[in-house]
């Protein structure tokens, strides 16, 4: 019982300084932005590190590497020089994180239907941002590619395995490829109507789900219902 009060504890956190990160950046407030985006991730990753049986040690520290990766891709990003080819790079180092937990124990998923959503995306995506990317047109194309990849093994385990940690983890995969996308328009293409709050909290949630699917998330429901 401590372990799941820990877990919900840990979530709760994680909600409030996502939030509280959230109304910094729609109001300007630079200082609280840098110190509440990277302390979200934190939490997230304090979570993704509470002890669990449900999943193989693999996994877990692959998804570990993935959000450890993540933190620093945030870090970078908000800098106030421009880091974003820096941040790219560890954001995709991330993404091949996930891809080797996601097909650690299903294997590489195959499933076709599952990856079309993804690839649809991306070509109406990519022609969008292309003439504003300059040097970046063939980083920010590698980039899409893997994270592609990643949302649809994520998906592809689901569908293997039909368990909870799966489902969370495909959920969270899908929500990080919106929270990518929502950034790239903004960035690139137009500014997007409350860009914070739909990147931020799409990027959060997902990140959380991904570190709820280590086992944590599973620990916590079977606690709830009793």
């Amino acid at each position: 019982m401590l372990h799941e009060t820990v877990n919900l504890s840990l979530s709760l956190l994680v909600f409030a300084s996502c939030i509280t990160s959230i109304r910094a950046e729609m109001r300007g407030r630079r200082s609280a932005a840098y110190v509440f985006k990277p302390l979200t991730m934190l939490l997230v990753l304090a979570l993704a590190v509470q002890p669990s049986v449900s999943t193989s040690g693999f996994y877990a520290w692959m998804i570990v590497g993935g959000l450890l990766f993540s933190l620093l891709g945030d870090v970078l990003l908000m800098l106030p020089s421009d880091r974003f080819a820096a941040g790219l790079a560890s954001f995709l180092v991330a993404h091949l994180f996930y891809i080797a937990a996601f097909t650690a124990d299903a294997g590489f998923g195959s499933a076709p239907l599952a990856l079309l959503p993804f690839v649809l995306g991306s070509a109406a995506l990519y022609p969008l941002l292309r003439p504003n990317l300059g040097r970046l047109q063939i980083p920010v194309l590698l980039y899409m590619l893997v994270i592609a990849v990643m949302a649809w093994q994520a998906v592809a385990r689901w569908l293997a395995v039909g368990q909870l940690g799966a489902l969370l983890a495909c959920i969270g995969a899908v929500l990080f490829v919106i929270s990518d996308a929502a950034l790239a328009l903004d960035r690139f293409h137009r500014p997007v109507p409350v860009a914070p709050l739909l990147k931020r909290s799409t990027y959060f949630v997902g990140q959380w789900l991904i570190a709820l699917s280590i086992g944590v998330g599973e620990a916590i429901v079977d606690w709830s219902i009793r």
